[in-house]
């Protein structure tokens, strides 16, 4: 992905989440509007839960998707956003996942009682990793990537070491700052990693036994647990060059 920060956003796109009932989400961006589908999305979700087939029957129940244009007859960009209401809570990290604050998302229709709805709670005993807490925030487009080696230039070319990032991020509670926090380290995660990555967010009051664990003493914390050896960066990520230091080197 492009170092351009919020403009890697491109002007028009589509953009697809698919949620587990647990709430980790992959998510893809797709400016030709026509590469990335929902079954992507659970292909890739199989890989990364380790799952024994794809899980289809998640969609639409656990979607959300954006859509945004140029309308030739207004001479404005449109956009359409739509969320099935079992994902509504999820708007705030849509927002910052796909750069769109101010964005309304519509509601997909949809009836409490729906025997299909019914029937994605026979699934738990057979894929009970989706109904486990995984906090994980991935972008398809950077675990699509994962297994491709960069090629230095030179006589004898040799293949780059693409390191797969593992990190936590340590919030207190769901709130303006944690909100305020993901946006800005959403930001420079996509601007500053060399690899893919992976993202668990986790609530020291849900799980403080993870803090003590990892000697969480200020919130917010981001540790890299991989690759080795472990990174700490502590406080707002309000200095990117620092943040990219730390993080990288």
């Amino acid at each position: 992905m492009a170092n351009s920060g919020l403009s890697s956003i491109p002007e028009q796109f589509k953009g697809i989440a698919l949620f587990t009932p647990a709430g980790d989400v992959i998510y893809a961006i797709d400016a030709n509007k026509q590469r990335r589908w929902h079954s992507d999305l659970c292909v890739a979700l199989q890989e990364l839960l380790g799952l024994t087939e794809p899980p289809h029957f998640l969609v639409p129940f656990y979607t959300a998707t954006i859509d945004r244009w140029w309308d030739a007859h207004t001479q404005q960009l449109r956009v359409v956003a739509e969320l099935h209401p079992l994902v509504q809570k999820y708007q705030a990290l849509l927002n910052v996942i796909f750069q769109m604050p101010d964005v309304v998302w519509q509601l997909m229709p949809w009836q409490a009682d729906a025997p299909e709805l019914q029937m994605i709670e026979t699934y738990r005993d057979h894929f009970p990793a989706l109904w486990e807490e995984q906090n994980l925030i991935v972008a398809y487009e950077q675990w699509q990537n994962r297994g491709q080696d960069l090629v230095l230039l030179g006589d004898a070319p040799t293949p780059a070491v693409v390191h797969n990032y593992v990190l936590r991020l340590f919030v207190s509670g769901d709130n303006t700052l944690t909100e305020r926090t993901l946006q800005q380290l959403h930001e420079l995660l996509e601007v500053s990693l060399p690899g893919p990555y992976s993202l668990k967010v986790i609530d020291i009051y849900k799980h403080p036994e993870m803090a003590e664990q990892d000697h969480i003493t200020a919130i917010p914390t981001l540790i890299r647990v991989s690759p080795t050896p472990k990174r700490r960066i502590v406080g707002e990520f309000t200095d990117p060059q620092r943040f990219i230091e730390l993080l990288v080197g």
